[in-house]
């Protein structure tokens, strides 16, 4: 993957994710928090986590391009789908970690990147995650002065992003966008 140019990268895409595939003895979540570069790495991070894939969810565009995401016409979040180990990490755990994350409260916007590719989302996968998400987001809006705007909806259809952005700070060492760890 090195020896290619960005321009190369760009087309490579994998193929889309749809909510119900799982693997076995495993469970998924998506998560939106601004640049998905930051949040793909913190999750990597978490014990129990498997894989962390950037992406793009809750648009209507068939296989959104990164152009397409930022120019706001799609209404795709940048997201990262992690699938994890619910035996070593709860769903609970991963939503600590994504509020503890980036802030919550700022719609459309962490740090200096602004759109609606950047929202804070959780995009859930059955009514368990649902169910514990909004019970997390409640637990949570005690810790902040201003209300919490993160999206909880349904999960989509996942479409994993170019190649040249998959585990970017792992590749570059470079963090590239905001994320704050609160």
């Amino acid at each position: 993957m090195f020896g290619r140019t960005r321009t190369e990268l760009d087309d490579t895409q994998a193929p889309p994710v749809e909510p119900e595939e799982v693997p076995e003895g495993l469970d998924r979540a998506a998560f939106a928090a601004g640049c998905f570069w930051g949040v793909e790495d913190f999750f990597l991070k978490v014990p129990g986590v498997v894989d962390a894939v950037s992406g793009y969810e809750g648009g209507s565009t068939i296989r959104p391009t990164y152009g397409q995401v930022c120019s706001g016409s799609t209404g795709h979040a940048e997201a990262v789908l992690v699938t994890f180990d619910p035996s070593i990490v709860s769903f609970e755990k991963l939503l600590a970690e994504f509020w503890r994350h980036h802030d919550p409260t700022t719609p459309n916007r962490q740090g200096p990147d602004v759109g609606t590719q950047y929202r804070s989302a959780v995009f859930v996968r059955n009514q368990e995650q649902e169910d514990a998400a909004r019970a997390s987001l409640e637990e949570y809006q005690v810790r902040f002065s201003r209300p919490i705007v993160t999206e909880i909806s349904r999960a989509t259809t996942f479409w994993p992003a170019e190649a040249y952005h998959q585990r970017y700070v792992e590749r570059t060492g470079r963090l590239g966008c905001h994320v704050p760890n609160w």
